[in-house]
């Protein structure tokens, strides 16, 4: 039988062991242990921290939320435990309670670069952005080299159209070091290009990919005289059709470790290239859909007066998805009333076989293929409408008219603010959500703005 003596140091072994398998990457192993710690000891904070912490990482937030209240009951003034509270209650979208946990954390630690960075990012998804300007600042005087208050002040600074520090500050974002490590040539900082080859490495998605594959013509006109891309496998068929490229390679393929002469990270390209506001590079069309692709998707689609596109769901791992995505296809029902349409499913992965009673969708959806046959199928309708994803930026990319549905909880800084056009895709119109009320009313303006758009093109 263990004695009462040796229950609190038998907990804390189990902790210990917790933390050990948790480092190693062994979550079923540390959350046994971690339980065991809490049988012998309810009121262990390092367990019941790190639980929290593994279930909001499972995407449990009300079990997190529940770990965390108990750790925080032993100890009220733990500062890390209070601004991970604070940051799980911002993703709740419980933004009064979380900015309380934030100004208590100042209160108790003024010098935390974090503390400032974490109510300053609180602050701009509430579109308080002055307030939150000041916070990230006040971070960046306390420590200039902390990352996380540069690349927040980035998103400020884009979304509002100050892009020359914005590109500066956007430096500080998470990067890959594969890149750097694989290539025995270097980084472009921004050199002269003149007589020289340079490869562009992917960052992010697929969006970033079509959004930005037009700096192949800018480091053209830099002088470069090759340029190559390293893509994500669905775009490479896409992308072989820009006009300035010369090789357009696939990640998991085969890629030479040299025979460029720079590389670069495709989020780092404006910047570099000296992209202002009034500069943005932009064209009515920079990439093509293939033509024989176009025929056959011609051939599939039954016929139709005017067809619309759809897409209601991005990536469910992109850290916004759940402000930027509908819940279901159903979410669209109201479009239906807009007699004359042919509506066709252009979704891919999430949602790709989500049905309605309410709207019927033609052939699309899981029927496709990579990018290039999305291009063909985008290359048969007669508008695209669709939330923030990747389908946007190709109906961007081919020159194709497009309605952009944005969120007004934390949209994307590449849609600017206050914004109903986009200098990136002239094609392009944004229809924001109202700030109360959710995708509902939205989606009721679009199918009022649909049944004009419907008049004016029979």
């Amino acid at each position: 039988m263990i004695s009462p003596d040796a229950i609190l140091p038998l907990a804390a072994a189990h902790a210990l062991r917790g933390g050990e398998r948790l480092a190693a990457g062994d979550a079923p192993g540390a959350e046994t242990a971690f339980q065991l710690a809490l049988q012998s000891d309810p009121c262990n904070v390092f367990a019941l921290a790190n639980l929290a912490w593994m279930r909001e990482q499972e995407g449990w937030f009300e079990e997190a939320e529940s770990y965390y209240l108990r750790a925080l009951a032993q100890t009220p003034d733990d500062v890390h435990l209070l601004q991970n509270l604070g940051a799980l209650l911002m993703r709740l979208r419980r933004p009064l309670e979380a900015e309380r946990l934030m100004r208590r954390v100042l209160a108790l630690a003024p010098e935390l670069p974090s503390a400032w960075s974490n109510l300053g990012a609180l602050l701009a998804s509430l579109q308080r952005e002055t307030q939150a300007e000041r916070c990230h600042r006040h971070a960046i005087e306390l420590d200039g080299d902390y990352a996380n208050a540069r690349y927040n002040l980035a998103y400020l600074l884009l979304r509002q159209g100050r892009l020359p520090e914005g590109w500066r500050m956007l430096e500080a974002r998470p990067q890959p070091t594969a890149f750097g490590d694989y290539f025995r040539f270097p980084r472009w900082h921004g050199e002269a290009l003149a007589g020289k080859a340079i490869l562009i490495c992917p960052e992010a998605g697929m969006g970033d990919m079509l959004l930005l594959c037009r700096y192949v013509a800018v480091l053209r006109q830099l002088g470069a005289v090759r340029v190559s891309i390293l893509c994500h496998a669905p775009l490479q068929a896409l992308l072989q059709t820009l006009v300035d490229v010369d090789t357009v390679l696939a990640i998991g393929a085969a890629i030479p470790a040299e025979g460029w002469d720079y590389w670069a990270p495709i989020l780092s390209l404006p910047g570099l290239c000296g992209t202002t506001l009034d500069t943005i590079p932009s064209s009515a069309a920079y990439l093509r859909a293939q033509t024989l692709a176009v025929q056959d998707w011609a051939g599939r689609l039954p016929p139709a007066r005017l067809r619309v596109g759809l897409a209601w769901k991005g990536n469910a791992q992109f850290e916004n998805d759940e402000a930027r995505s509908l819940a279901s296809l159903d979410a669209l029902a109201p479009l239906a009333a807009v007699d004359g349409i042919q509506f066709v499913s252009l979704q891919k992965g999430a949602g790709e076989n989500d049905v309605s009673t309410a709207i019927t969708l033609a052939a699309g959806g899981a029927a496709l293929g990579d990018m290039a046959d999305t291009a063909a199928l985008i290359a048969n309708l007669d508008l695209v409408i669709s939330v923030d994803t990747a389908v946007v930026h190709l109906a961007g990319a081919l020159g194709k008219p497009c309605w952009l549905l944005l969120p007004d909880y934390l949209p994307d800084w590449r849609w600017f603010s206050g914004r109903l056009d986009t200098p990136w895709y002239p094609a392009m119109r944004l229809l924001r959500q109202p700030a109360i009320g959710g995708w509902a009313p939205l989606i009721s303006h679009v199918a009022e703005e649909l049944a004009l758009w419907r008049q004016q093109h029979l």
